[in-house]
């Protein structure tokens, strides 16, 4: 208590003035500032001493604001909305008005009001039925569109509300009853997941369709839950088709399998070859291969069927015989339908993805730099650096994507090698510029292919469709709910790429009245990437 002797004790706050109270409230705010950012620090030191990692400051990375447009300056003139023009058609209505005697017409002032009207109808339909004179029973068949006990328009209203606007299945089965539907959970399940074939075969061909034509394609993965167990959800697609399947691993195989884009054979051609070679596989096990006459096998079981009659199980090789000749088989199959001749295959650096023409993200690549943790001034400055120089190298990048040529790709490589060979002297971070270095080729494929982009900012947009839905239904159930859940998706994420509205897709596929002509999705698909 004797320390406190030369402490003044406090005002009386009755005898203060307005004015003085809230100078004191002013100080006081200050001195509780100061105390807590006292406190973080010194709680930050205690826990280095101590050994544990203090709390990270994370920021924002730049790539992400370098890949994003261009904002408007101030002095800019802001768009307007422009004219409304509704994609239904219009009634004119004329409002007439109380006019005093002796006033002149001087024309009609527009006013446009949209609105909504929601009814929900029920059609018994008398079908006739006769007796043909040879005994045969004649009955006259249903309206076009008209396909079980629930009409096109229900039907396209279900999956519009379950897929494109994300709706879990208790929420649109309350809605429909609210709405006066009679329908129960089950025949809801059905509209959902039964007869969706057709859905399932275009979405195939979608993808098809984009791996034949396309000059690169994105491609990202995301947890998925199907039948009580974790699963992966592969993306792939590019600016005008996405493409989603669900499988219960992420690895080398699973996308190599997922390339052939439905096809089931194995096929050793030249590509299958150069695969093996370049993942280490013998000269001798592989001429193993070449010296057998069949070359494309219908399925798995006559591809393993085949490796069993040449002793590849009970090879003790590293790397492992069968995998690799498998993701061989796999890659010429891939090849040998014309599957992403001369595309690029753009990732963000997963093992899995790295096939063929392969191209990495910069965002990825420079997110590993600014996520260091740097514990001393030095470190900091040679970070802050360091990420300063990939910046400005990724905005030439850009610039060159406009106009490539080659004396500025040689420049652009020589100065690549200036920014990932340097020596910081932060040891993790000289580590990690090393690791990107060896990644030279996959990184700088934009000066060979400058129509790529240089992340995969679409795939992740892409793909949260499928984390949404993740997260408001948990997880799929049966094979065909996980197959029409991946290829719904698919479907409208295409037809929003491609400029068509999804409810109109639906419309024409169910033959609602008065729809719109859509023709299968490929065909657009192969008209926008089809080169001129």
């Amino acid at each position: 208590m004797d320390s406190l002797r030369h402490v003044l004790p406090p005002p009386a706050l009755s005898a203060l003035s307005r004015p003085e109270l809230e100078a004191l409230l002013v100080e006081l705010f200050t001195e509780v500032a100061t105390l807590k950012r006292t406190v973080a620090e010194q709680r930050e030191e205690i826990a280095g001493l101590k050994g544990l990692k203090g709390r990270p400051n994370i920021k924002p990375s730049g790539m992400d604001k370098g890949s994003a447009p261009a904002k408007p300056t101030k002095n800019a003139k802001r768009p307007g909305r422009g004219k409304v023009t509704p994609r239904v058609s219009v009634e004119e209505t004329v409002i007439n008005a109380e006019i005093p005697p002796g006033s002149r017409f001087k024309g009609y002032q527009s006013f446009l009001v949209q609105d909504l009207a929601i009814s929900v109808r029920a059609t018994r339909y008398q079908r006739e039925r006769w007796v043909a004179p040879d005994g045969r029973t004649i009955l006259a068949p249903l309206p076009e569109g008209i396909d079980g006990h629930f009409g096109p328009e229900l039907r396209r209203f279900v999956l519009m509300q379950y897929h494109q606007g994300q709706s879990t299945m208790p929420r649109l089965l309350a809605l429909l009853r609210s709405m006066g539907i009679a329908i129960s959970k089950r025949q809801l399940v059905r509209l959902l997941n039964e007869n969706h074939e057709d859905f399932i075969a275009e979405a195939q061909n979608v993808l098809r369709a984009g791996l034949e034509t396309s000059p690169w394609v994105s491609v990202d993965d995301t947890g998925a839950r199907h039948a009580g167990k974790n699963g992966f959800c592969t993306q792939i697609g590019n600016e005008w088709f996405t493409w989603f399947r669900t499988r219960s691993s992420k690895s080398r195989l699973n996308f190599l399998d997922l390339l052939r884009a439905g096809y089931t054979d194995y096929v050793l051609n030249d590509a299958a070859y150069d695969y093996m070679r370049s993942q280490g596989l013998p000269t001798a096990t592989i001429a193993r291969l070449k010296a057998e006459p069949e070359t494309r096998f219908s399925d798995q079981t006559a591809w393993q069927a085949h490796l069993d009659r040449l002793g590849f199980n009970a090879l003790k090789l590293t790397p492992e015989p069968v995998r690799i000749a498998t993701e061989g088989a796999l890659w010429g199959s891939v090849q040998a339908h014309e599957f992403l001749c001369d595309a690029v295959v753009l990732s963000d650096d997963a093992g899995q993805f790295n096939i063929g023409r392969h191209a990495l993200c910069w965002v990825h690549a420079e997110r590993l730099v600014h996520k260091l943790e740097a514990f001393t001034e030095l470190h900091r400055a040679a970070q802050t650096r360091v990420r300063s120089l990939i910046w400005d190298f990724y905005a030439d990048l850009k610039a060159y994507q406009l106009k490539p040529g080659k004396r500025r790709a040689s420049a652009l490589r020589t100065r690549f090698d200036r920014i990932f060979l340097r020596r910081t002297g932060f040891v993790t971070l000289d580590r990690l510029l090393a690791r990107l270095h060896a990644n030279k080729a996959e990184l700088l494929m934009v000066l060979d292919r400058p129509e790529i982009p240089l992340h995969t900012n679409g795939s992740e947009n892409d793909i949260r469709c499928q984390v949404t839905r993740r997260k408001v239904s948990a997880g799929t159930r049966s094979g065909i709910g996980r197959d029409c859940r991946d290829a719904f998706l698919s479907l409208a994420k295409t037809c929003d790429k491609l400029g068509i509205a999804i409810w109109d897709y639906l419309g024409s596929r169910f033959n609602v009245v008065g729809h719109a002509i859509i023709a299968p999705l490929d065909h657009y698909v192969r008209a926008r990437l089809r080169p001129a």
